[in-house]
């Protein structure tokens, strides 16, 4: 969930989504304090579709007070609560287009992001959401380095890094099993080069061993288990390619735990 600090309940949107289908025959102004007040109550109560409503109407029945600003950010906000993703982006892009020297634009950006990064879907799946997750997000961190929201965006950046090459492991695994295997090289390769400092890296390396074993490349095995051996020596990936090159598991009777694997493997080739 979005922090949103007392402060935010002071930021912006305007109408789109649920209500563009509502009749109202009469028009009835109410003070700004009163409808604000009111859509904060609801709010506060999860009543998020009448919350959204009505800091709308503040937006529409006063669009040139300082509360129509303020709404605009909340309505967007109460979306979000509400996993209507879709409207709150839309609101945000207003806002941020409106407001674009506005103390709550860090927000703004920051919040974008989590409606991407929240409709992130498993590796099985299309991966699009994930790509503007990170993009979102790496924005706030470029464009707001020291705001409250940057940590946590960069954090977000790491995870959607790492679950995209999870996706190419995932695609990477499939051709392998199909045989496929200068598609599988091709899948591990992006994982290593592009990807190079997430978790799956030493996995990515043990399945290139596998796939150029398969096509008898042995040279390009060996040196892909040197590059394993030298930055995991003590992982199961090395291990097991280890031992698919040798035919010996190097951790029994090793008493070190593996730490001077490496070195050992270099040796051998």
């Amino acid at each position: 969930m979005a922090f949103a600090p007392v402060a935010l309940l002071a930021m912006s949107l305007s109408a789109c989504g649920w209500f563009s289908s509502d009749k109202d025959e009469t028009y009835n102004e109410q003070p700004v304090e009163v409808l604000y007040n009111r859509a904060l109550d609801d709010l506060g109560r999860q009543e998020y579709k009448l919350a959204a409503k009505e800091f709308e109407e503040v937006d529409r029945q006063h669009p040139y007070s300082v509360w129509a600003t303020k709404a605009q950010i909340m309505a967007a906000f109460t979306y979000y609560q509400s996993n209507k993703y879709d409207d709150a982006i839309i609101a945000l892009d207003r806002f941020i287009q409106l407001h674009p020297g506005h103390r709550d634009i860090p927000y703004a950006y920051y919040l974008k992001g989590l409606c991407y990064y929240e409709q992130i879907s498993d590796v099985g799946r299309d991966q699009r959401m994930t790509q503007q997750a990170l993009d979102a997000l790496s924005d706030v961190a470029k464009r707001f380095p020291d705001s409250v929201y940057a940590r946590d965006a960069r954090l977000k950046v790491e995870l959607t890094i790492d679950h995209l090459a999870g996706k190419e492991m995932d695609i990477g695994r499939y051709y392998q099993k199909q045989h496929q295997y200068i598609g599988a090289i091709n899948r591990y390769r992006t994982v290593i080069e592009r990807y190079q400092t997430t978790t799956h890296v030493p996995e990515a390396l043990h399945r290139l061993v596998e796939s150029y074993l398969a096509l008898g490349v042995q040279s390009e095995a060996k040196e892909t288990a040197a590059v394993l051996g030298h930055n995991f020596p003590g992982s199961d990936w090395y291990a097991d390619s280890y031992f698919l090159l040798t035919g010996e598991d190097y951790r029994i009777g090793d008493k070190s735990g593996g730490s001077g694997s490496g070195g050992w493997f270099f040796g051998l080739f």
